[in-house]
């Protein structure tokens, strides 16, 4: 493609963006309005009206149900993965990824966390940043490619939405499926972000499960007893031992400061007048990239057996729960980053450069398959600012038409070249 027909050819692209964008915001509008929170995970009703509304724009949509039983395994009551495949010629296979599971609102709204309204340029509602922006994000991006090709421009690849609902519970019910079934084995995979930044690097993260068992005894008589609780108050501290120490293994990923590790669930007792026999808590530790996921479970196992190995009459039960690992880049992964960038701080008109975040995100499971991935979408300077996962979560409608824009541009690029030169 000559310079002239380039420069053409993103023309078309904004054009039709541009024109559509109205469409564009409805669209998200109407995914927000619409609840999938997980959990409980209840999602399925979601995909239907996702699919439904994608259909509407003459995209072929594929429904993929997962089986109950796996879903529930996995924490899940239903799932149903959506995939759109448009093939533009032979070349790369291009899958962008985002989810439609969102946490549940909480409280502190200054409207209904369903509204989707738009005030002062922000669309506001659970999900209309994480990441329910990025399933307009990127289908609007298809259209204009799609647009594009009618105009007269060839195209060389396939692009695919793999739209999914159950990242908020690792994964392995969207992605994880959709790669262990085969239903597809793209060559670059773009998934949402929450932020303008090219993230190409996430911290992994381990739940465990503890379990103090005791004897219960009545209040009269404590000493008959063994108090679950009482032996919590010697497996905490050191816990947060562990937790302060953490602080001395900085990372070398930009954007990602240390590991970090926060007991975010007690539960114990059986009433204000009896011994506890039990107490369990729940741990997150986040694994930075450079860090071996099993050896950090077998460092904080140690820790919690080496903290109760003294009290007497306590058994202790861990039990894991969640181990999604850090994203770290695949093979090829540094210069699709590099494309995005440079496409990214064209349509800014600011430097986007790559950096690393401390949350985990569905991008680990195609990196983990040797996929080049990186993160990119619609979203403000930070997550703090967009309100990820707190009250009055949104997203900028400036900065949605341009990630839309950016995430064109960037198909084209990968789609309209010889492939020795990509």
């Amino acid at each position: 493609m000559t310079d002239h027909s380039h420069a053409n050819a993103r023309n078309v692209l904004r054009q039709f963006i541009d024109t559509h964008f109205e469409d564009q915001v409805r669209t998200l509008a109407q995914l927000v309005q619409c609840p999938s929170d997980n959990p409980p995970g209840d999602c399925a009703p979601h995909a239907e009206v996702a699919a439904r509304l994608l259909e509407d724009m003459d995209l072929v949509v594929e429904r993929h149900a997962v089986p109950p039983e796996f879903a529930q395994q996995h924490g899940m009551r239903s799932v149903t993965n959506l995939i759109v495949r448009e093939r533009f010629g032979d070349g790369p296979v291009i899958a962008l990824n985002a989810h439609g599971d969102v946490v549940p609102p909480g409280a502190g709204w200054t409207g209904s966390p369903y509204s989707g309204e738009v005030r002062d340029g922000w669309l506001y509602g659970r999900g209309a940043a994480v990441s329910k922006s990025d399933f307009t994000t990127y289908a609007f991006a298809l259209r204009a490619l799609k647009q594009l090709r009618a105009s007269g421009t060839p195209l060389a690849g396939t692009v695919e939405l793999h739209l999914t609902y159950d990242e908020e519970t690792g994964g392995m019910t969207g992605p994880g499926w959709i790669l262990s079934q085969g239903l597809s084995r793209p060559d670059y995979v773009i998934s949402a972000a929450f932020s303008h930044h090219v993230v190409v690097a996430h911290n992994g993260c381990l739940h465990l499960e503890v379990t103090l068992r005791g004897k219960s005894a009545h209040a009269a008589r404590p000493d008959t007893g063994t108090d679950a609780i009482e032996a919590a108050a010697t497996l905490l501290p050191a816990l947060y031992r562990y937790r302060d120490q953490l602080v001395g293994r900085p990372s070398q990923t930009p954007g990602i400061t240390h590991p970090t590790m926060v007991v975010g669930l007690i539960q114990g007792g059986i009433n204000t007048n009896v011994v506890a026999d039990t107490l369990s808590l729940r741990i997150d530790r986040r694994i930075v990239p450079e860090e071996a996921p099993e050896a950090v479970e077998a460092e904080l196992r140690q820790v919690i057996e080496d903290a109760c190995a003294t009290l007497p009459g306590i058994a202790v039960e861990i039990r894991q729960i969640l181990l999604a690992r850090p994203f770290a880049p695949a093979p090829g992964a540094a210069e699709f980053a590099a494309l995005m960038c440079r496409e990214a701080t064209e349509v800014m008109g600011k430097p986007v450069t790559p950096i690393g975040v401390p949350l985990y995100t569905d991008a680990r499971l195609y990196s983990e398959a040797g996929i080049p991935t990186v993160m990119y979408g619609a979203g403000p300077e930070s997550l703090l600012e967009a309100n990820g996962h707190r009250a009055d979560e949104r997203v900028p409608l400036d900065e949605l038409r341009k990630a839309t824009l950016v995430v064109a541009h960037t198909l084209l690029h990968l789609m309209a070249l010889p492939k020795e030169t990509r």
